[in-house]
């Protein structure tokens, strides 16, 4: 009896043990994670690309031409911050230069965090997009279903992803309200404080509601609050379980107020002169991710895979979901593109705020992940996007480019369509 007794003991610890383990998402440091919320822990970074999707045809022409950009671009123009691109699992091109500190303190490194800005954008789509398919939000749930309050009861979580509420923006419409309200006299305000404002004054729509495409910070600050209102997790923590801890980007972090001292800063482009934070740079999900071109590379090959999400919900991401007004530009969920013909399609997103400049290049044909984050404020960070054209077809990137480097021979070389036609003027 006491064997049986013993047998059973054994079997039970074995099966919790089993589950605790089931139910972990392990770092590469051998840490693990727990956690209840629907996660991107299925995703193995290692196996997302065959050898095929590494291999490149004219690499070596590629490579020198990226690097020649590097020089003229980042170097000669003394631009500080991180550079990658890659094919696949390959890092075809990497550099780093200038500093995080004033007083040319903390020399900016393969490990060290930076604002991408609004390239923050995608992640938050993403993670929302996770707590949909783990039915946690519905997609086209209305905002009042998380705050009843809410005065636009048109506004749904799909019009939010999507760029398509009509919202005003809450970093101009807080100016205009008079007499000025408590919140605006805090040193930071806050994702709460802007969804308060909101329900109180009841600000106009700067257009109805699902009647087009305007590009507005206020949407991705209130999905992270409904983040933050499905999960009962702080959007910091929330977006560690979901996102960033699954993906290895262990470099990478939403910026809190306890960062303030320690976060690498921006800069003015002259002096350099440290960027001041301002009462809005507390307020997260349209900007205030903190991580490098090799997280950022993570996050890029994870989408790269096919259970990234649900199929019907991947193929969301990238459809173009404003055609009122018949054009090149548009937008998906949480990314912009720049759709040329139906088999032609950038798809990408910038950041800027205060001296950060970033660009994140997700390319979905020739699988190249191209990403440049500047914290020395310079609009010439944008070009890095116009190195899409070497790996895909989209003549006006290649003209662009060309016009910022004026080296037309060693593009033709580097041409890897093999038809020089293809990038004429």
């Amino acid at each position: 009896m006491k064997f049986l007794k013993s047998i059973s003991i054994l079997i039970l610890l074995s099966f919790v043990f089993l589950s605790c383990k089931k139910d972990s998402t392990s770092n590469d440091d051998g840490q693990s994670s727990n956690t209840a919320l629907p996660n991107f822990g299925n995703i193995d970074l290692g196996s997302v690309f065959s050898s095929k999707d590494d291999q490149l045809k004219n690499q070596d022409s590629i490579v020198s031409v990226i690097k020649k950009y590097y020089e003229n671009v980042w170097e000669k123009g003394d631009l500080w911050g991180g550079f990658l691109v890659a094919k696949g699992d390959k890092i075809l091109y990497e550099n780093y230069r200038g500093f995080g500190q004033d007083q040319n303190e903390e020399p900016i490194t393969a490990t060290v965090p930076l604002h991408v800005a609004s390239v923050s954008k995608p992640i938050t789509a993403m993670a929302t997009l996770k707590l949909v398919e783990g039915g946690r939000i519905g997609l086209y749930d209305h905002v009042t279903k998380f705050f009843p309050k809410f005065p636009y009861p048109k506004v749904t979580v799909y019009s939010l992803l999507t760029q398509r509420s009509g919202l005003p923006k809450y970093e101009y419409f807080i100016e205009k309200i008079a007499p000025k309200p408590a919140e605006l006299s805090k040193k930071f305000i806050t994702n709460q404080d802007v969804l308060q404002l909101l329900i109180r004054y009841k600000p106009e729509l700067s257009r109805d509601t699902d009647t087009g495409f305007e590009y507005c910070n206020t949407n991705f600050a209130l999905l992270a609050l409904i983040i933050e209102k499905v999960t009962a997790i702080p959007f910091p923590e929330a977006m560690q379980q979901i996102v960033f801890r699954p993906l290895k980007m262990k470099n990478t972090h939403i910026f809190e107020e306890k960062d303030t001292l320690t976060a690498a800063k921006s800069f003015y482009q002259r002096g350099p002169k440290v960027y001041p934070y301002d009462r809005l740079d507390l307020i997260y999900g349209d900007k205030n991710v903190y991580t490098t071109p090799r997280d950022l590379l993570n996050f890029s090959k994870a989408m790269y895979a096919k259970n990234f999400l649900r199929h019907d919900l991947y193929d969301l991401v990238f459809q173009p979901h404003s055609n009122e007004r018949p054009g090149v530009n548009n937008y998906g969920i949480g990314f912009r593109m720049k759709v040329f013909d139906a088999n032609e399609k950038l798809t990408y997103h910038n950041g800027w705020w205060h001296g950060t400049n970033s660009v994140f290049g997700h390319l979905l044909k020739s699988k190249v992940t191209i990403v440049a984050i500047g914290n020395k404020y310079s609009r010439r960070v944008y070009s890095a996007l116009a190195l899409s054209g070497l790996f895909e077809n989209f003549p006006y990137e290649m003209q662009k480019f060309r016009k910022e480097m004026n080296e037309n021979d060693s593009l033709q070389k580097a041409n890897p369509q093999g038809n020089p036609d293809s990038y004429s003027e």
